[in-house]
């Protein structure tokens, strides 16, 4: 008897990733969970370098400012709350500084323009097609930053405009590098503040959108999806794989979607490194009875020897 319905799954043949790879991650909340898997095995990432970026629009503006090292002024910045923010950039970016916001504003452009020409993969996650445009200077903004609701207008993108933002960045980075793989996906998070039915015509927007980007350019081109949407939502339907909101994927889904990610995506030549990384990650963690026993400084000890071995082998390693 079935009890789920699967989605079918290949291994890709090519491009995969292993421990030669530099992946940027870009896009919503679903993409750090990714990225901090890859991190977590110690992979090459950089990581939302703006912060967690929702909608299409919003990756289009790093992507364009980094590739032409557009840096950031004053007039880019604003005061609220005691705090100084950028429209184009999460609030985990904000400071109480203007002068340290816009140093670690374009600190972040220059490294996503080094990424952008060296990244051997990068994995974009679109979370919503609804975005809202800031009225006094008609922008749409990556975060609104808690400013009054009345001063922004709220739109749904189309699908036609987010093809042409696809279409756009994939351009814009392939023009700086050639060999870069592009894995799209769409995150299973619903943004239900929009509503039911908003959430649904939303991701099914970008959905189509990433359809038409796709359909009309072969793999050859280095362009591929990635199903986290369609697992979360037909495979792993029951609430148990969700947090305690009912709307974010918990721990187990997510590992579940790790999985998967992992038997498409990473070079099955990394499997042995990873799991050597998992021992020493969970002996990092371990606390002992007693920390001047003899077993204990020997297990810090085999614990250096396998930390010292995996740096030997992959001098990026640091734990």
């Amino acid at each position: 008897m079935k009890l789920q319905t699967k989605i079918p799954l290949e291994k890709q043949s090519h491009h995969l990733i292993d421990y030669t790879a530099n992946v940027l991650l870009l896009g919503s909340c679903f993409v750090e969970h990714i990225g901090e898997k890859l991190s977590y095995y110690k992979f090459q990432t950089l990581q939302n370098p703006f912060g967690i970026l929702f909608h299409p629009k919003a990756i289009e503006t790093l992507v364009a400012k980094a590739f032409s090292k557009n840096l950031y002024l004053e007039t880019d910045i604003f005061l609220h709350d005691h705090q100084w923010h950028c429209f184009d950039s999460h609030s985990k970016l904000s400071a109480t500084s203007k002068e340290k916001l816009i140093m670690d504003l374009n600190a972040q452009i220059h490294l996503t323009h080094q990424l952008l020409r060296t990244a051997s993969h990068l994995v974009i996650t679109l979370g919503t097609a609804w975005v809202y445009r800031f009225i006094e200077t008609d922008r749409i903004v990556a975060n609104c930053h808690k400013l009054p609701q009345k001063q922004f207008k709220k739109e749904l993108l189309s699908i036609e405009t987010i093809t042409k933002t696809l279409n756009f960045v994939t351009d814009l980075v392939k023009s700086i590098n050639p060999e870069v793989t592009i894995i799209f996906t769409v995150s299973p998070v619903r943004h239900l503040k929009d509503g039911f039915i908003e959430n649904t015509q939303s991701k099914a927007h970008l959905i189509a959108a990433i359809r038409q980007l796709l359909s009309p350019r072969v793999q050859s081109e280095g362009l591929y999806y990635f199903p986290s949407y369609e697992i979360m939502m037909d495979e792993l339907r029951d609430y148990r794989f969700y947090k305690e909101d009912m709307i974010h994927p918990n721990s187990t889904a997510v590992n579940i979607i790790w999985e998967k990610f992992q038997q498409v995506w990473i070079s099955e030549k990394a499997y042995n490194t990873m799991d050597d990384v998992d021992r020493v990650q969970k002996g990092l963690k371990h606390k002992p009875f007693s920390q001047d026993s003899k077993a204990h400084i020997k297990f810090l000890q085999d614990l250096k020897n396998k930390k010292d071995i995996l740096q030997q082998q992959f001098p990026h390693i640091t734990f």
